[in-house]
């Protein structure tokens, strides 16, 4: 692999905490990796190296001494020694030691996971970054190690969830943020088309089985909402497919099928024969299956544009319902608001019509107490005028002096003719007496 040699020009150690990130010169021509700092992929490390020289004196060419520092491979937010970083290293031999095992991987950071089967001969590791994984896998994968060529391989992700019926507004984060109230979340994607447009499906990788079982049994008895519109996700075990190495020659069983197969090489059939016939068979048997998924996804994409207009009607619906109960609730309280206030005006009217009635009953009492005294006053020690009775006395004989030209001596009241009474103060109702 033209990769692989690239990428083992270079040697990979933990620089010190003092070291910078990046990359570290070393001997010969150190100043010419300045711009490799933070490449991420083989390729881009492969291309960086292929520009740099490698001669150390002399005219045979010399493998270029740098380091890289293992904590340059981790992205921006990419959280380590997750399950992408394991790895499946089988046909190890059956006396290797723990010890041997973690030294095969040494150069390549410090492990957080190491599991040995030396019984059926394999095991797992777990590296700091998927970069220093995929680097590691690509340098060691075939090496001869006692005898014994190592098989290595990315490890399945048993926690992986896909989730599907996502809408086009959830996000990478958002995703991550739903998920995360069943366990911790290790990475979350929503997978897009190459326009980078939503395809409507998304994975979730758990850092455990747990929190990934307790997600699947609850999104799938419940409906699990990421959005306002009532749209559930719908979330299925992860199928685990290999596209990066596949399946090569080296590790094909040599059965008595495959030598039969093996016997015609590729080629086109020629029409009129055998194979032709069978071969127009199958590709006719592809095609129905091709029209009837299509068919298929039509009618499932025009139930879905039914539902969301049906949805959307409901919506609308329901939400003129929750105006109307909102309106008769506040007409509700207000009818209510209006009878406590007439409650409280007729309550304030009755007091009020109470200190009236009060106090009117004081006056009258008043009034009679005074009347009583007054009669007792006069039962208790007879008639004794007051000055204001002497006052009024003197005023109705000086009023009623003009009676002695009528004949009426004015000697004493006694000898006032019969039916002559005095008004005091009143002498208009004297003249009104004296005129009859």
């Amino acid at each position: 692999m033209a990769a692989n040699r690239n990428l083992k020009q270079v040697r990979i150690e933990n620089s010190s905490p003092a070291a910078p990130l990046g990359m570290v010169g070393g001997s010969g021509g150190g100043g010419n990796l300045k711009g490799l700092r933070g490449l991420e992929t083989e390729s881009e490390a492969a291309a960086a190296m292929a520009l740099v020289p490698s001669k150390e004196g002399g005219d045979e060419e010399q493998e270029v001494g740098f380091t890289i520092d293992i904590k340059s491979f981790l992205k921006p937010g990419e959280k380590s020694y997750t399950q992408r970083c394991r790895l499946f290293v089988g046909n190890l031999p059956t006396d290797i030691t723990e010890e041997d095992f973690k030294r095969l991987f040494e150069r390549y950071g410090e492990p957080s996971e190491v599991f040995i089967n030396r019984d059926r001969g394999f095991g797992f590791i777990r590296l700091e970054s998927r970069t220093l994984a995929e680097i590691a896998k690509a340098e060691l994968d075939g090496t001869i190690l006692k005898s014994r060529p190592l098989r290595i391989r990315f490890a399945t992700h048993g926690a992986a969830l896909t989730v599907k019926n996502l809408s086009p507004v959830v996000s990478n984060e958002l995703l991550e943020q739903a998920f995360s109230q069943f366990g911790p979340v290790e990475r979350a994607v929503v997978v897009v088309d190459d326009r980078g447009r939503a395809t409507g499906k998304g994975f979730v990788e758990f850092a455990a089985k747990p929190p990934a079982r307790k997600a699947l049994e609850r999104c799938s008895d419940g409906a699990f909402l990421l959005t306002t519109t009532p749209r559930p996700v719908v979330v299925e075990p992860m199928e685990q497919f290999d596209d990066e190495d596949g399946l090569p020659e080296k590790l094909m069983q040599k059965t008595q099928q495959y030598h039969k197969e093996r016997e015609q090489p590729p080629r086109f059939a020629q029409p009129g024969t055998f194979e032709f016939e069978y071969a127009s068979r199958w590709k006719a048997l592809d095609e129905m299956e091709k029209q009837q998924r299509e068919q298929v996804d039509r009618n499932i994409r025009e139930a879905k544009e039914k539902l969301e207009a049906e949805m959307e009607a409901a919506r609308h619906e329901h939400q003129l319902m929750l105006m109307r109960q909102d309106l008769m609730r506040r007409q509700e309280e207000l009818r209510r608001l209006e009878e406590l206030r007439n409650q409280e005006l007729q309550k304030r009217k009755q007091i009020q019509l109470r200190h009236e009635e009060e106090h009117r009953r004081r006056e009258e009492e008043m009034l009679r107490q005074r009347e009583q005294e007054e009669l007792r006053r006069q039962q208790e020690g007879g008639f004794k005028p007051n000055f204001m009775d002497n006052v009024n006395l003197n005023k109705c004989k000086h009023e009623h002096s003009s009676a002695d030209h009528l004949g009426f001596p004015l000697e004493t009241p006694n000898k006032w003719p019969q039916g002559i009474v005095c008004f005091p103060g009143n002498s208009s109702a004297l003249e009104f007496f004296l005129s009859v």
